[in-house]
């Protein structure tokens, strides 16, 4: 994705894992990568560009990798999802060192709206990745539907 000034913003995309599904956010820095991944979970569920951001969650989450960090984080977000009932459409998020400091931004889950697709159970290790490259991160798992 590209914006008007040239520069790279981030992508998501899901992959196949047989009945599970993947997600991946590429991005030209770690934060960007785990935000863009937030953004795959939540296409799991339903369309993030129609998901109102009209009130904010603040998550905070450590793990000892940036591995297990993308696996905290996405899990914080799963459980904010269900215990909240709320889909996130957008979310900042600060890392520093082990921490992980964001606000998910969304709105209660309107069935008619959304039509959810299904429900999220956990973000698992499988083919799980977080990495820099000459194209930027890469921060990707399996999550378990």
């Amino acid at each position: 994705m590209l914006t008007l000034d040239g520069v790279s913003k981030g992508s998501w995309a899901h992959f196949a894992h047989d009945a599970d599904i993947g997600v991946r956010g590429v991005a030209p820095t770690k934060a960007e990568a785990f935000r863009q991944a937030a953004f795959a979970l939540t296409a799991v569920v339903t369309d993030p560009a129609g998901v109102r951001t009209t009130d904010a969650v603040p998550v905070f989450c450590q793990a000892p990798t940036d591995e297990l960090l993308l696996v905290e984080w996405l899990n914080a977000l799963i459980y904010e999802m269900a215990v909240r009932a709320m889909v996130f459409g957008d979310f900042s998020i600060d890392i520093e060192g082990e921490s992980l400091r964001a606000t998910a931004y969304g709105e209660a889950v309107d069935i008619a709206r959304h039509e959810p697709a299904v429900e999220v159970k956990g973000a698992t290790l499988t083919a799980l990745k977080v990495s820099h490259g000459a194209d930027g991160w890469h921060a990707q798992c399996v999550v378990d539907v």
